[in-house]
């Protein structure tokens, strides 16, 4: 009944999806036949074709939404979806669908079976997709809204039996009372009778019985959904169990807290038909970390243009006053180890690196990293480039090809990773940058251990917001000098 009834939901929701898209397609036919050449008749010429000639293509724009909204996920259970994902399906659906849409009208010529000589409106095609954009994440925005609404006042909810009794069982109770609006209502606990419970059960949810009696309790309650909140090691012994759910058509669900140790995220994915459960410590979602390319590669190509004579300058002065090579190349590990040729000014004398092994004892950073304030290797021009930053232009080029990006964790070299600990090597998980925490808080001030800490703090709380206040920090950090060598 209930799996009847989400099928007529989902249905309906289809439906009326396509109705919007065919709103979307009228209107702004008729923003391009009326408004448009009102508002802007310069700009937009008059004359438009009557409705009757593009009403054609209408089936064809709903084919075209309608297959991209199927095979697309905005038609799972939203439950506990974030609103920002499902608007970026929705973006996703109508993006696709206009650039379909273009591609199969020009590629056919439908202009000229349909206009003779002339091209379909451009201005309409953009209003169709974007007003199909605007109409539809309207729409998911006031379902959702309304489906909480109705939810937090106990209606239209599923029912949960809960099966083990830990701190992790009663955490998710907790979140579930916390989160009304999800529409699940905790009927109950099971106890395993293979494992000691320590733990006390609140008096409001009964204890229905054992694992064993879980079959009965399905077929004596109304159960929709079970929860099973144990051990990774007592799955397997339950398969029997899952399968009898199964042929029930009740839906089973398993607490994915299978290393309660870790901070891992996790995620569902299929690879060609076998299931996997992905743990990550790194962001992962996709629109963000495309903005953080593209800020990347727009960032670094203008400062790069900009810099071009400040480059070029410095470059005519560490020729004249030190001579040999202006660029210092250095391979350094970035994203997960994968190596890389860092670029830098030189800012010391040649054949530094064949003398560090005579000052390893003046090393003034505790740690497998190598500072010293005052390094007779370095020049005097090296000195004033090191303490502003200059040195560290040409790396513009390493964020432009990808090996780096604009804020991230430096980038080590490999001796220095073959010495870190193994929680150490966790800020290998994200592409290194020009500036980060670090940079802004201190620099060589900063212990290793410490150094090592607000990386890891930068890649757990992530976001483009985040890079951009470190960006901003980083200006009057660099102007400053404060915390460089």
């Amino acid at each position: 009944m209930l799996k009847e009834r989400a099928r007529v939901l989902t249905a309906s929701i289809f439906v009326l999806d396509l109705a919007l898209v065919s709103a979307a397609f009228f209107l702004a036919w008729w923003l391009r036949s009326f408004l448009f050449p009102f508002v802007f008749p310069g700009l937009v010429p008059a004359p438009f074709y009557p409705v009757s000639i593009y009403l054609p293509l209408l089936p064809l724009v709903l084919l075209i939404w309608g297959t991209l909204l199927m095979t697309s996920d905005c038609y799972r259970s939203h439950r506990t979806v974030p609103l920002l994902e499902e608007a970026w399906d929705v973006l996703r659906v109508c993006a696709s669908g206009l650039a379909i849409l273009a591609l199969t009208l020009y590629a056919l010529r439908l202009n000229e079976l349909m206009l003779g000589n002339d091209q379909f409106s451009r201005l309409w095609l953009l209003l169709v997709g974007g007003f199909s954009c605007l109409f539809l994440l309207a729409e998911k925005l006031a379902l959702r809204t309304l489906s909480r609404y109705v939810r937090a006042r106990g209606m239209n909810y599923r029912t949960v039996l809960i099966v083990g009794i830990n701190p992790g069982s009663l955490s998710l109770v907790d979140s579930i009372r916390n989160h009304r609006f999800w529409g699940y209502k905790v009927i109950g606990f099971v106890a395993n009778p293979d494992v000691e419970e320590e733990t006390e059960v609140p008096d409001r949810f009964p204890i229905l019985g054992t694992i064993d009696d879980i079959p009965d309790i399905v077929e004596n309650n109304v159960i929709d959904d079970v929860v099973f909140c144990v051990g990774h090691r007592d799955l397997e012994a339950m398969e029997d169990l899952f399968l009898c759910l199964h042929e029930q058509g009740v839906r089973t669900r398993f607490a994915v807290n299978l290393f309660p140790h870790t901070k891992a995220k996790a995620r569902y994915e299929e690879l060609d038909g076998v299931p996997l459960m992905t743990f990550s410590t790194t962001p992962e979602r996709l629109l963000p970390m495309v903005l953080k390319r593209g800020i990347d590669v727009t960032l670094s190509t203008v400062m790069l243009v900009l810099a071009l004579p400040v480059v070029g300058f410095i470059a005519l002065l560490i020729k004249g006053t030190a001579g040999g090579r202006v660029l210092f190349r250095q391979t350094r590990c970035g994203l997960n180890g994968r190596r890389f040729t860092l670029y830098k000014f030189r800012t010391m004398i040649e054949g530094a690196e064949e003398r560090q092994g005579d000052l390893l004892h003046l090393n003034e950073m505790d740690g497998p990293v190598f500072k010293l304030s005052k390094d007779p290797r370095v020049t005097r021009l090296g000195r004033f480039l090191r303490r502003f930053s200059l040195d560290e232009l040409p790396q513009l080029w390493n964020v432009l090809r990808g090996d780096m990006s604009l804020v991230g964790p430096r980038p080590p070299i490999p001796d220095e990773v073959a010495r870190y600990q193994r929680w150490q090597r966790r800020r290998l998980s994200m592409k290194p940058g020009l500036t980060c925490l670090w940079q802004i808080s201190g620099r060589n001030q900063i212990d290793f251990d410490r150094w090592m800490q607000l990386d890891l703090e930068y890649i757990d709380s992530w976001s483009p917001w985040l890079d951009m206040k470190i960006l901003v920090k980083t200006v009057p950090a660099v102007i400053t000098g404060r915390g460089a060598s």
